[in-house]
């Protein structure tokens, strides 16, 4: 475009947009105006498996989704996009990037945290959070530091709570009844529990549980039970025969932590994930 050599206040204000969009042009490289147009966009009526396709999953998780069956665990758990749903401790946030989405039209998630907590899986999960605000910028965090700080949310306030493969760590640290009695207050009641966990040979005992992370399904099942839960049903989507249980390293001996290194590595490949629990609890309406 040609200007004048004295232009009206009119192209000289075109001309300085010229020159805008020419600079924009030359910062953003190709890469980066790909990424632009490829970021995730959700609304009220996405689906689970719209969202477990979605670019913001990385190609590592997405690989797990056939060990970890998100959409029909979810589903047998009984989630619906207008819940209030509490996830305790998160991890590296592989479930928080399917559930975030799925609840931020008409739901709301609320995810724990350690207070204070400076350990690298914590900051990456913080960095998540913060890097994404398109996915989590409705995500409430509650701060706990248990055992004597675990207050999820307000009391009857929440219609779902669900925890993935940490019940072993609760048993081990000394504080499963507290975090049992936690998600019990918060959920309103006819709310539900849903639990995933590595599930152990019958008859294990609980030093061995610690040892290698696999829990006695009976045991976990008593021990919601206790804290005023009613059990309601379980299913076999996350099992796996191949899964011996009886490995050097316990449940860690198998992806995805793979603690053997290589050794045996194609053997622990091919066994898959551990073989897991898949329960349904609800806290009893008042009678």
């Amino acid at each position: 475009m040609k200007f004048a050599r004295n232009p009206t206040p009119r192209q000289r204000l075109l001309k300085a947009l010229t020159l805008a969009l020419v600079v924009l042009a030359t910062v953003m490289s190709p890469a980066v105006l790909a990424n632009e147009s490829k970021k995730a966009t959700f609304s009220n009526t996405t689906t689970l498996q719209t969202i477990l396709t979605s670019s913001h999953r990385s190609e590592q998780n997405r690989l797990r989704d056939k060990y970890r069956h998100p959409a029909q665990t979810l589903k047998f758990f009984g989630l619906r996009s207008n819940m209030t749903v509490v996830e305790l401790w998160p991890g590296s946030g592989w479930y928080t990037e399917i559930l975030a989405p799925f609840l931020a039209a008409k739901g709301q998630l609320i995810v724990t945290s350690f207070a204070p907590s400076t350990s690298k899986p914590a900051l990456a999960f913080q960095a998540l959070l913060a890097d994404h605000p398109e996915i989590f910028g409705k995500v409430k965090v509650s701060q706990i530091n248990p055992p004597n700080e675990i207050t999820l949310a307000p009391d009857n306030s929440v219609d779902m709570v669900v925890t993935f493969r940490n019940i072993h760590n609760w048993v081990k640290a000394g504080y499963a009844e507290q975090v049992y009695a936690a998600a019990y207050k918060a959920l309103k009641p006819g709310g539900i529990l849903g639990v995933e966990e590595h599930r152990a040979k019958p008859g294990i005992s609980l030093e061995e549980s610690i040892k290698t992370g696999y829990m006695s399904e009976d045991g976990v099942i008593a021990a919601v039970e206790k804290a005023g839960f009613k059990f309601v049903g379980k299913s076999e989507i996350n099992a796996n025969p191949k899964d011996t249980k009886d490995y050097p390293g316990g449940v860690w001996t198998l992806p995805p932590s793979l603690s053997q290194g290589q050794k045996d590595r194609q053997r622990f490949l091919a066994i898959g994930e551990s073989d897991r629990m898949t329960l349904q609890f609800v806290k009893p309406k008042a009678s």
